[in-house]
């Protein structure tokens, strides 16, 4: 196994560093997540237009570039240093793989390269706070998440050739500016209940659009409001859905965990910056062997985190490799975690400040917990799926 990154994706990372940080100063986030679109268009339109990074893990047939999920995530690690909120992890990370994964020849060819191009955003809308457990990340996936027949569900019938779709969704991630959605629906009823994902475009009549209020502003949601509205089906009627979000998951797991892996990084290095010139008692605080001991231990985690998710991209890219998202995207939160508090904490009051940046990394951190962790179910669905629990019993541990 050679560890080390090519030269072209070496110069993926480059480009956007160099992008970032011209144009995703902390200013510009702020100012970027509080457009009605939650993000900055003309940053985006480099990315997606100019850049082609929607298209990077797409086939070529397909209008995209035909490279893979590794370029894929550094692409997420680069994004997630400077929290640049963009439309490119609800497109590229959750939406177009569903669709390569399950729609048919005229769905895909009408559809992965408009996605490519950067000239449509998509987003995935699944019931509830389900999401995780659609993706299989922390619990198995059976389906009901989408409805089941219960109330607040999304519940799909037939009416002549088409579909039609009744219910919310709640936390779609940029769901209010993309120009698709894949809506996750129930259907069937009790006998023939089974899961369904349905096309809905942004202008169809009956559909609702609410952006929520959330902890992390980086990372937009929004309320989906389905009343009667007319929706294509994705695929095939027989098609395994819950298999294509559940095989999706790994790799979801696994681009943030990347992204975490940047911010987390980031935000260790505006810490050790910050120790560097503050002063007390007359000499930097960085120069305290209990801070120094603390920023070790961060830099020691951050690290980890980031050889869990390089491995766990290199894995998802190798024919029959091992699927170890779900646990690079624990170890990456965690970091993200431990960093982001730390950067409050050895801020000083500062650190505490709306005004300071330090909070909207642990926003991050927080916020991806709620909504693909927590961490210790991430662990536990790894440990289950590998049979550790069963191996131990069999012990007699």
């Amino acid at each position: 196994m050679d560890a080390r990154f090519t030269e072209e994706q070496q110069e993926i990372r480059r480009t956007l560093r160099e992008l970032t940080t011209k144009r995703c100063s902390p200013d510009d986030v702020k100012a970027a997540v509080r457009t009605p679109a939650g993000h900055d268009p003309a940053l985006w339109s480099t990315l997606g237009v100019e850049l082609g990074l929607p298209g990077l893990a797409l086939p070529e047939t397909r209008g995209g570039v035909g490279a893979g999920i590794v370029e894929l995530a550094l692409v997420e690690e680069e994004l997630g240093r400077v929290l640049a909120p963009t439309p490119l992890f609800a497109t590229s990370g959750l939406a177009a793989p569903l669709i390569s994964a399950l729609g048919t020849e005229e769905q895909q060819a009408g559809l992965l390269p408009r996605i490519a191009g950067g000239g449509l955003t998509a987003a995935l809308a699944v019931p509830g706070t389900g999401l995780a457990t659609a993706l299989g990340l922390i619990a198995d996936n059976a389906g009901d998440w989408a409805g089941g027949g219960r109330a607040g569900g999304v519940q799909a019938t037939r009416q002549g050739d088409g579909w039609q779709l009744y219910g919310q969704a709640g936390q779609v991630l940029d769901g209010h500016s993309a120009g698709l959605l894949l809506v996750a629906a129930h259907t069937g009823g009790f006998a023939r209940s089974r899961t369904l994902l349905f096309l809905v475009r942004d202008d169809a009549p009956g559909l609702v659009r609410t952006r929520q209020t959330t902890l992390d502003e980086t990372r937009p949601q929004a309320r989906i409001e389905l009343r009667h509205v007319r929706a294509e089906l994705l695929g095939e009627e027989g098609a395994d859905v819950v298999g294509a979000l559940a095989a999706a998951g790994d790799s979801v797991a696994t681009l943030l965990a990347a992204e975490a892996v940047g911010a987390a990084g980031r935000a260790l290095e505006r810490t050790v910056e910050h120790v560097k010139q503050r002063e007390q008692f007359g000499r930097p605080i960085g120069s305290f062997q209990a801070v120094k001991h603390r920023l070790a231990d961060v830099y020691v985690q951050v690290q980890a985190a980031r050889s869990a998710a390089y491995y766990a991209a290199w894995a998802a890219s190798v024919p029959g490799g091992e699927r170890v998202g779900g646990l690079a995207l624990a170890q990456g939160l965690e970091a993200l975690r431990t960093a982001a508090a730390e950067a409050v904490q050895l801020h000083g009051g500062i650190g505490f400040t709306w005004e300071h940046d330090a909070h909207l990394y642990l926003k991050r951190a927080t916020g991806d917990e709620l909504l693909f962790g927590p961490v210790h179910l991430l662990r536990a669905r790894a440990a289950q799926a590998a049979e550790l629990f069963a191996q131990a019993a069999e012990a007699g541990v």
